[in-house]
């Protein structure tokens, strides 16, 4: 199934689904009241996860009552979806070709995954599952760079992505930029905080994909480095109750008929 998926993401994310697990963070609870808001979540109503990876905010929506259709084409991945949201319909597929009829969902929502698309034809696609009227809400934690620890994160991280897609590049918005078929898209953003614990930082850390990705020694020279950041900076050294500060933008807009 991970054919069509970015080969960072398909051996990354298939390599780091149990330190995704640990280590990233889930949503702010006003985000995500305002996602279940907008989706009108409540049993009776049908929505699709994109990209629902272990189940983050997966379990939030189950909670709803409402129908939930997680689709996720990284195989470990989607294991760990299905012991964390079993009350969620996993779905093996790609966001370009979902296997689902016209007009079939209420909502489609995506966290901390659309900037892995394709996104136009991804969105053409969310366009035709979705019922006129219905929400799209696309969520990210992005790292609160006003830390300067985050900022030396960000000074080793960032020179080793490659060409993995970033939500901070943009292109994701492609697809909906002046699509006639959507509302423009709204944003709002919390302050969030991820879980704590010094394992757990390091985890989130080699949860992302293009570090999962890299061969044995350079994952452990890139880790060593965030490791000395850890021991060295004067906001972290000596501490394990450090939890990564985040910000957290939820971004929605609304199918037009």
């Amino acid at each position: 199934m991970t054919a069509g998926v970015h080969p960072k993401a398909a051996v990354g994310f298939a390599r780091a689904a149990a330190a995704y697990e640990r280590g990233r963070a889930g949503f702010p609870a006003p985000a995500v009241e305002a996602i279940l808001a907008e989706a009108e979540a409540a049993p009776g109503r049908t929505l699709l996860e994109l990209g629902a990876g272990t189940g983050k905010l997966t379990r939030a929506l189950t909670g709803s009552g409402a129908r939930v259709i997680a689709l996720e084409p990284v195989a470990e991945m989607r294991a760990l979806l299905a012991e964390t949201a079993p009350e969620a319909e996993p779905l093996a597929a790609l966001a370009e070709a979902i296997p689902l009829a016209h007009a079939s969902v209420d909502a489609v929502i995506a966290a901390q995954a659309y900037h892995w698309f394709d996104p136009e034809a991804a969105t053409a696609e969310v366009a035709r599952v979705l019922r006129p009227g219905g929400v799209v809400a696309l969520i990210w934690n992005r790292r609160d760079e006003s830390a300067a620890w985050m900022r030396e994160f960000s000074r080793i991280l960032d020179p080793r992505s490659g060409d993995a897609p970033r939500y901070r590049h943009g292109t994701w918005r492609r697809g909906f930029d002046g699509n006639a078929a959507f509302t423009p898209l709204e944003q709002r953003t919390w302050p969030h905080r991820g879980p704590a614990g010094r394992a757990v930082v390091l985890a989130r850390v080699a949860s992302m994909s293009f570090v999962a990705a890299l061969d044995d020694e350079p994952r452990a020279a890139l880790l060593a480095e965030i490791e000395h950041v850890l021991d060295t900076h004067p906001d972290t050294r000596g501490r394990d109750d450090l939890a990564l500060p985040y910000v957290t933008d939820l971004f929605t807009a609304r199918r037009l008929p």
